[in-house]
């Protein structure tokens, strides 16, 4: 047999196209192009939502995750949308879904979620969604609703087994009212969110007068809604941006100068601007006062927790101003942010810049044909259902017939067949008559298909009126409109304001300068300082707590404060450290806004303050009185390197009842011991000494006396002398004793070292001086609550009897504020 060979396999042809390179790369790109802007960064103008978060609610309520059903974990919302609908990775889904959900980010939430879907800002990563949970919020389904009633077009998805919406029906202007922001290829999307009442008054304005200006529409939206609050700055940029659709504002951070602790004032930070979080504000302004480039702040406290939401205090340094730490605030740190507008979306499938008017228009237009669409199924069901009824009703009123008609038929579609040649009916309807069970055809059933009928004819009539007429059509919307505003309508956070916000740092120093003021303490021991030198005025009328001036100091708010305690101690405290009065008013004295005096110094168990003065570098100097009767005038020789010294060398069991500033050392001094007796003595019969001496005699005693009040007196002819007398047997304070108020000029001056002259006579069963004290008059007595005490009418007598009291005095001041006089022992 011949052996055959076969010729080789021809190799085929190569074929090579050429192609312009350049031309194919423009090609390529425009087509991805295409697809991000269309398929991924930009949302729809009509709905607002991008393609992923269209997907995201669709499915949700496929699956039927509405707000009264459980929630899911949201990796089974992610996978579903993933598998199903949308051609990319779970973490794009996800973080759609996480963002939907945060109230600080939308401002009205789509997505109701359960566990950590991250903080403001960004500083806190929301858990993996194995973790977290979710559904759709109330305000979701208004997006979704009548999705089933043919209001949209379904197109196919990725892989064609599936139908997805091209757009949500949407009954609210969600991208005006949630925003949006997106980058695509060649453009990005930013747009701010509003309020969703004001946006739906201005799209039902626009429904019925569609020839509506900008400036109409910007009296129902004058700006956006920040979910996070804080204040708008200049409405310029808006309105540009309402105008063409770019534009750029300042929001600003919520602040508010509080009293952060007893001896400070702080800024309370309560409202943040937009997409700015806690912790990127509190570590640029740990960056800045590091590096010396903001002063003025002394401490911050992130205070932020779920009960009373956002709350950073920054605490500010004794003598700084408070407006102008802000200001710097603002110019430093993201607690001011410039947001820029860019108002891009899709229209008809193509990305356009959109003022608030178009956004509004493709809205109305959106809602007005998903309306119209929703009347023609409803009527078209309704139309289909009257047919039927229609239909059923011959046959009741031929229902003899009929039976014996059926029973005469060999089978079911000669049965179908008579029934229409015999009584006119539709296929449809014979079909439906010959499924309806005998239980149907019964007499009141004919009674409920008539008003069915009657029913249906009336719901048919009524949406073919809608449809007919555009008039009634925009009040539907309308109307439609106006329930969720009232459902869902909350009030607006964010404060406008026309001005600009310039800086005011420039007017306002950052320290506070040095000038005169004037310390205060009141009977009750609240410390202050005056604004600049002029006093705070002092309410007249029923006396009450805090009103009466213990002491009152000329100083400087740079200037420094002397605590002198009964040890001997002085101890230094700024001025600027004290809290600012305010002028008194109606019920509420200056002195109320003061601060304890305990809280600028730290004493022992056994010690008490005696007198604050003020630290003059010049000038005669301080004098101090002691229990034992000594007096001392301090050189102003005060060390700089320490902040707690001795003034004087205590002998054993003395201690110091009283202290005072020197003016020009021509006052007079005066103690008043517990045997009644005054003396009065010329301030430069003592010399001055240095810290460490021990004084000089002031005041003779007996044996049993004892100095109970020592002080300075520049004005004898405006103060008064109060004494308060009564028995040394009975406890401390429980005794109101008697009081006499004796002008201070009827006691003569005497010499220094000697007894003095009577200033109370005792009564029966009294045998000490209770309490003394010199001032300017008025005086007013304060019992050891503050609460006032009537002292007795004035008493030229010098060693007079005096009047019974009705309560036990604790201490006594002026009712004035220029009173120079000092505390009471």
């Amino acid at each position: 047999m011949a052996r055959t060979t076969s010729a080789p396999p021809e190799e085929p042809a190569e074929k090579i196209i050429d192609i312009d390179v350049s031309e194919e790369m423009r090609g390529s790109f425009l087509e991805y192009a295409y697809s991000v802007i269309y398929s991924r960064a930009l949302p729809d103008a009509r709905d607002g939502m991008k393609p992923v978060q269209r997907r995201i609610l669709y499915q949700m309520n496929e699956m039927g995750l509405r707000p009264d059903r459980a929630h899911v974990k949201c990796a089974r919302v992610v996978g579903e949308v993933m598998g199903k609908l949308h051609p990319h990775g779970d973490s794009a889904i996800y973080d759609a879904m996480v963002r939907m959900s945060q109230d600080f980010a939308m401002r009205v939430p789509l997505v109701d979620g359960h566990g950590n879907f991250g903080s403001l800002g960004g500083d806190d990563a929301p858990a993996a969604m194995r973790y977290t949970e979710s559904r759709m919020a109330r305000a979701a389904q208004l997006l979704v609703t009548s999705i089933d009633e043919n209001v949209v077009d379904f197109q196919p998805n990725y892989d064609g087994q599936e139908m997805e919406p091209e757009v949500l029906p949407a009954a609210f202007p969600n991208l005006l009212v949630n925003g949006a922001s997106g980058i695509a290829v060649g453009m990005a999307t930013n747009m701010a969110p509003h309020n969703l009442g004001e946006v739906i008054a201005a799209a039902r304005h626009l429904i019925a007068k569609p020839d509506a200006t900008l400036d109409e529409l910007m009296e129902f939206v004058p700006g956006p809604d920040l979910p996070t609050g804080g204040t708008i700055n200049g409405l310029d940029g808006i309105r540009d941006a309402y105008a063409k659709g770019r534009g750029t504002f300042k929001t600003r951070a919520t602040v508010s100068i509080e009293k952060v602790s007893p001896r400070r004032t702080g800024l309370v930070i309560t409202e943040l601007p937009y997409n700015v979080g806690p912790e990127k504000v509190v570590g640029r302004i740990k960056e800045l006062v590091q590096s010396k480039k903001l002063q003025g702040i002394s401490d911050l406290k992130d205070l932020t927790d779920r009960n009373q939401g956002l709350r950073l205090v920054i605490e500010l340094k004794n003598g700084f101003n408070p407006e102008a730490v802000l200001e710097e605030l603002y110019r430093l740190t993201p607690m001011e942010e410039s947001f820029g507008i860019n108002n891009v979306a899709l229209v008809d499938g193509q990305p356009q810049t959109l003022g608030l008017r178009e956004l509004l228009q493709v809205f109305v237009d959106h809602r007005l044909d998903v309306v119209r669409r929703r009347c023609e199924h409803r009527r078209s069901k309704r139309q289909e259902r009257l047919h039927l009824v229609a239909g059923l009703l011959v046959a009741l009123l031929n229902i003899d017939e009929v039976i014996a008609l059926i029973r005469q038929s060999e089978d079911t579609a000669q049965a179908r067949q008579r029934l229409m040649s015999t009584f006119e009916l539709s296929d449809t309807q014979a079909r439906y008559i010959l499924d309806t069970p005998l239980r149907r055809l019964t007499k009141y059933d004919r009674l409920e298909l008539e008003n069915e009928r009657d029913q249906l004819n009336s719901e048919i009539a009524e949406l073919t009126a809608i449809l007919e007429s555009d008039k009634k059509l925009r009040k539907v919307v309308s109307g439609e409109l106006a329930k969720v505003a009232k459902e869902f309508g909350v009030p607006r956070r964010t404060v406008l304001r026309e001005s600009s916000g310039a800086t005011r740092s420039a007017v306002i120093p950052l320290e506070m300068g040095d000038e005169p003021c004037h310390v205060l303490m009141s009977t009750t021991g609240q410390l202050g300082r005056s604004k600049g030198a002029t006093l705070p005025r002092m309410h007249d009328g029923l006396r009450t707590e805090h009103d009466a001036v213990a002491l009152s100091i000329p100083a400087r708010t740079r200037g420094d404060l002397g605590f002198i305690t009964d040890l001997g101690r002085m101890i230094r405290v700024p001025v600027v450290e004290l809290p600012e009065l305010p002028d008194g008013d109606g019920d509420t004295p200056a002195l109320a806004a003061g601060v304890p005096a305990s809280e600028f110094v730290e004493l022992d168990t056994d010690e008490r303050l005696a007198s604050i003065v003020a630290m003059n570098a010049d000038g005669p100097g301080i004098v101090l009185g002691t229990e034992h009767g000594i007096v001392k005038r301090v050189a102003p020789e005060y060390p700089t390197n320490k902040d707690d010294f001795e003034v004087i060398n205590l002998k054993e069991g003395d201690r110091i009842i009283g202290a005072a500033q020197l003016s020009t050392g021509e006052e007079d001094l005066v103690f008043v011991t517990s045997q009644a007796q005054l003396l009065r003595f010329p301030a430069s019969a003592v010399r001055p000494q240095g810290r460490a001496a021990g004084g000089v005699a002031g005041v003779k005693l007996s044996d049993d006396a004892r100095a109970v009040w020592f002080g300075v007196v520049a004005l004898p002819e405006d103060s008064v002398v109060v004494t308060v007398t009564g028995s040394s047997t009975a406890l401390p304070g429980t005794q109101a004793g008697a009081a006499k108020v004796t002008p201070f000029e009827v006691y003569p001056a005497k010499g220094r070292a000697t007894g003095g002259v009577r200033c109370q006579r005792f009564l029966k069963g009294e045998d000490t001086l209770l309490f003394a004290w010199i001032g300017r008059a008025p005086a007013r007595a304060n019992r050891a609550d503050g609460g006032p005490v009537r002292l007795p009418d004035l008493d030229q007598r010098r060693d007079g009897s005096g009047e019974p009291l009705t309560s036990p005095v604790a201490i006594v001041g002026s009712g004035r504020t220029d009173s120079g006089a000092t505390p009471p022992a």
